[in-house]
């Protein structure tokens, strides 16, 4: 069910704006614009009264429903300035998309990707000077839907919230473009086909946590997990997809119904492609990265994300062995798939692809 509202969207701006944060100080997450965008849904009227507000909190009921069942799901874009002023989005539609998969997963109600898309563009409109230009910085867009019913029983809601705000962003990781170390999970699962793998929801990410703090202890930066069934054929990094170079082939998995279709990692496959690299997406086990690694024809391993794009791994930690890739620096290819997403997100190279939407 796609409701549908004609509400046009109203703007309330804040009498009290923050101080602008240093570019230098910004990291992932830690701070936030002046405004943001809410709409509410009822069961009786569908989605209604959509608009910016300044940035506040928000007041729930104890017994709202995404605090016992999780309802909520979330999206992660970005808005860039380029070097003429312009504020450039990449692949909107695709998130607004995407949410919505994600909303029917979770039998909540899905929304009307055009109003979501004007709710991005006029919230980024709005606090456009907000958004960072030094290189490697962003304005970090979060759409997201929650539960907001008062009731206890397990059932969907009947009401919602759908809220976006703004953080201007630094890069992910604080090495940069740096190779990070990765873990191989074989105790925990995060998800299973058919569970909720494919949607953006919360529940993921929590699961994910436990393995994410024994990977930090090991001097890990992020966890590669592995399916949850086998044990042995990967799937994704915690908060990337990954992709592997093993000879002249680019190898990433095929999606297999427990965990995310990436925006950036479409948008990495469409440039391979493109560039005529060999590629497959199949099924890839462990043991045959191992293989590969033992064989000296693991040449590059690196993540796809919205918030890092692209990550160069530099080592794999499996069952005790620390498995460096290549010279533990970040690949040529890696480099270059770097460079041409950032370069058509910033409008600094030709956009083949149709990819980016300006915000008017």
């Amino acid at each position: 069910m796609n409701e549908r509202m004609a509400s046009p969207i109203t703007i309330e701006r804040t009498q009290s704006p923050k101080p602008r944060p240093q570019a230098s100080s910004l990291g992932f997450g830690k701070y936030y614009t002046d405004h943001m965008f809410i709409m509410e849904y009822e069961a009786s009227k569908g989605w209604h009264t959509p608009r910016i507000v300044p940035y506040q909190p928000i007041s729930l009921d104890p017994s709202s429903k995404v605090f016992h069942y999780g309802q909520t799901v979330f999206e992660g874009l970005k808005a860039y300035r380029t070097d003429d002023g312009r504020v450039l989005l990449f692949r909107p539609q695709k998130n607004a998309e995407r949410l919505n998969r994600s909303n029917e997963r979770l039998s909540m109600p899905t929304l009307d990707e055009e109003i979501v898309l004007e709710g991005i563009k006029q919230l980024v409109k709005v606090d456009q000077d907000w958004i960072p230009n030094e290189p490697g910085t962003s304005l970090y867009i979060r759409p997201f839907v929650i539960a907001t019913e008062n009731a206890l029983g397990v059932a969907p809601s009947q009401e919602y919230l759908f809220m976006i705000i703004l953080s201007p962003v630094g890069m992910y990781y604080s090495n940069g473009m740096n190779p990070i170390s990765i873990f191989v999970e074989s105790k925990y699962v995060r998800a299973v086909e058919g569970g909720v793998g494919t949607a953006k929801t919360a529940g993921n990410y929590a699961a994910s946590l436990k393995a994410q703090e024994e990977a930090a202890e090991q001097g890990c930066a992020q966890v590669l997990w592995l399916d949850g069934v086998h044990r042995k054929y990967i799937e994704e990094v915690g908060s990337m997809n990954v992709f592997f170079r093993i000879g002249d082939t680019v190898v990433t998995p095929a999606l297999n119904g427990s965990f995310l279709a990436g925006i950036t990692r479409d948008s990495v496959i469409r440039l391979l492609k493109h560039w005529n690299v060999p590629f497959e997406e199949r099924a890839i086990t462990i043991d045959e990265i191992v293989q590969a690694h033992r064989d000296g024809t693991l040449k590059e391993v690196f993540g796809t994300g919205t918030a890092a794009v692209i990550s160069p791994v530099g080592e794999l930690c499996w069952q005790g062995e620390r498995m460096r890739i290549g010279d533990g620096t970040t690949g040529e290819l890696s480099a270059r798939i770097y460079d041409a997403v950032t370069g058509i997100q910033t409008g600094k190279v030709e956009d083949p692809f149709g990819w980016t939407v300006a915000v008017d």
